[in-house]
């Protein structure tokens, strides 16, 4: 584990994030089923497991990230916590890249999310690996058995119901989502709770050539390219929630590893109220 002492980016809300043309459309009463519930291949479908956001902040600058890389990918791939279906967030922070080799997917908003935590959890410091479960538990990210009781306990929690659709966008380079959020547990102490969506990567690697993992083939999952506010859930009982936006594809990201990830979050104590993920192209 490598630790950044004394250092916590503390930002005004949440944390930075890019301005982007939403939608919003919040109801207090309960809609008819959308037309684009019928085109299953566009449609996150029912969920038979409950959705558990695992964030990992890493860097390729880290000798001790690759471990929990390569575990975030287990995770992934092979699903392996009963009742929960795992989705992964991998956060590449930039305060490494000074140490020879500049981390190619790390952002400085990702560095200042995971400061927005370390001040929720009463932390002098951040770190890397460091696994945040359902935004209310962190610890080392290689730790493989603590990551799958965790996510044990998190599946327990109740949780929203996620509807994300996809259709194609009039403009070029980009792809229509809708988010659609209802039954979801109140927010602790009548705090706000904001919506975000995140666009993953997964299938990336990197050959490094300098650095702590020097001579290293890199490989991750989850990789988040952009992560982007859609609103608050509404405070009344029963009320739901809906955001459309227009999603930009960067040419150089693979399109048939991209997901695009809808989840509200508690804005104080960072738990995660509700999620989904849907593959953004066939």
């Amino acid at each position: 584990m490598r630790k950044l002492s004394a250092i916590v980016f503390v930002v005004a809300g949440l944390a930075v994030f890019a301005v982007a043309a939403v939608t919003l459309n919040v109801g207090r009463s309960k809609r008819a089923e959308p037309e684009t519930r019928a085109v299953e291949k566009n449609v996150a479908p029912a969920p038979t497991r409950k959705a558990v956001v695992v964030e990992l902040f890493t860097s390729e600058g880290c000798s001790s990230c690759p471990p929990a890389d390569a575990l975030l990918a287990r995770l992934d791939q092979t699903q392996p916590v009963e009742g929960a279906e795992v989705i992964p967030l991998a956060l590449h922070v930039d305060y490494w890249n000074h140490l020879g080799w500049a981390d190619p997917f790390s952002s400085r908003q990702f560095s200042e999310r995971q400061g927005v935590y370390a001040a929720a959890f009463g932390n002098d410091s951040v770190y890397t690996p460091q696994m945040v479960v359902d935004g209310v538990r962190e610890f080392n990210g290689s730790n493989s058995s603590l990551a799958q009781e965790t996510i044990a306990k998190a599946a327990r929690e109740p949780k929203g119901e996620v509807t994300i659709t996809r259709a194609p966008s009039q403009s070029e380079g980009f792809v229509h989502v809708t988010a659609f959020i209802d039954k979801f547990p109140k927010p602790a102490g009548g705090q706000p709770a904001d919506v975000l969506l995140a666009v993953t990567e997964s299938g990336l690697a990197s050959e490094v050539a300098r650095g702590e993992n020097s001579g290293r083939r890199l490989t991750h999952v989850g990789a988040v390219r952009s992560l982007r506010p859609l609103g608050g859930l509404p405070e009344a009982p029963g009320a739901e929630f809906k955001a459309e936006t227009e999603v930009q594809i960067d040419k150089a990201w693979r399109r048939e590893n991209l997901r695009a990830v809808v989840f509200a979050q508690e804005r104080g104590t960072r738990r995660v109220l509700a999620a989904a993920s849907l593959k953004l192209f066939e």
